[in-house]
């Protein structure tokens, strides 16, 4: 049986929507930006090459860290522990299942990814297209319930991206140095900490299950202060999106030479 607006028993309304104003904009512009990091993020992990500016120690995000064999010599800042690999497996493969089920099971992607792709609904006061409604307890959308466990290796990586930065200020010579990618790198840092502090797992995992704040006032700091990044959770899950584009094509163009990075110092 049909459930939703198409149940018998609600009041059957031919036209799709009354609402006057422009309700697909939204929904299109945000299916269009994330349509286009897909295709951006999985052309970069697939070309192997420019991700790694050796003069001026740059290692793009996209390929953070680098295990195998295969990785350039100077970008696999914690060895390889990893063989070389068949062209078809993208050298950050790991990086990329764990970022990617990070996002794709985020509560802000999935309701911009139901809205844009699904739409399940596509805006408020417009019926979905869909007659039956299952919610996420099947299989694969069962599935996107493990993105607390996400967090954990999203927030591994990037602390690894910390590292990166903090070796992206040596100079050509060895000793210290700074430049516009360095810089870059380092926003690009603080917009991921932003997203991945501000995340709802996160959330939970410093004041979730509590009985009694009163007992618990580190906890409740915390909890208090990781709520406040809360409430711009989506603002930081698409400003990050763009600075990790804008770090990876910086990255790559002085690895192709395209350009000179400009040196502070």
């Amino acid at each position: 049986m049909a459930t939703g607006v198409e149940d018998p028993s609600r009041a059957q309304v031919g036209t799709k929507t009354l609402r006057q104003d422009r309700w697909w904009l939204y929904p299109l512009q945000i299916g269009i930006i994330l349509a286009f990091f897909v295709v951006y993020a999985t052309v970069r992990i697939f070309m192997r090459d420019y991700y790694w500016a050796d003069a001026e120690h740059y290692l793009t995000p996209l390929y953070s860290p680098c295990l195998s064999d295969s990785c350039v010599p100077g970008s696999a800042h914690l060895g390889t522990p990893l063989p070389e690999l068949p062209f078809f497996i993208p050298l950050p493969f790991i990086t990329f299942f764990v970022l990617a089920g990070f996002r794709g099971t985020c509560y802000y992607y999935r309701k911009a990814g139901y809205r844009s792709f699904f739409l399940a609904p596509a805006a408020c006061a417009v019926p979905e297209p869909h007659k039956t409604y299952t919610g996420e307890s099947k299989f694969p959308l069962n599935t996107l319930n493990y993105h607390r466990y996400f967090f954990y290796g999203a927030l591994l990586f990037v602390l690894l991206n910390v590292y990166d930065g903090l070796l992206a200020f040596q100079g050509p010579d060895g000793g210290f140095g700074m430049g516009l990618g360095t810089l870059i790198m380092w926003v690009n840092i603080a917009m991921l900490f932003a997203y991945t502090l501000s995340c709802h797992a996160c959330r939970h995992i410093v004041g979730g299950r509590l009985r009694s704040f009163s007992q618990h006032p580190m906890r409740y700091r915390y909890w208090t202060w990781v709520s406040r990044l809360n409430a711009k959770h989506g603002t930081y899950a698409m400003i990050s999106l763009f600075t990790v584009i804008l770090t990876d094509a910086y990255i790559m163009s002085v690895s192709a030479g395209w350009f000179d990075d400009p040196r502070f110092f």
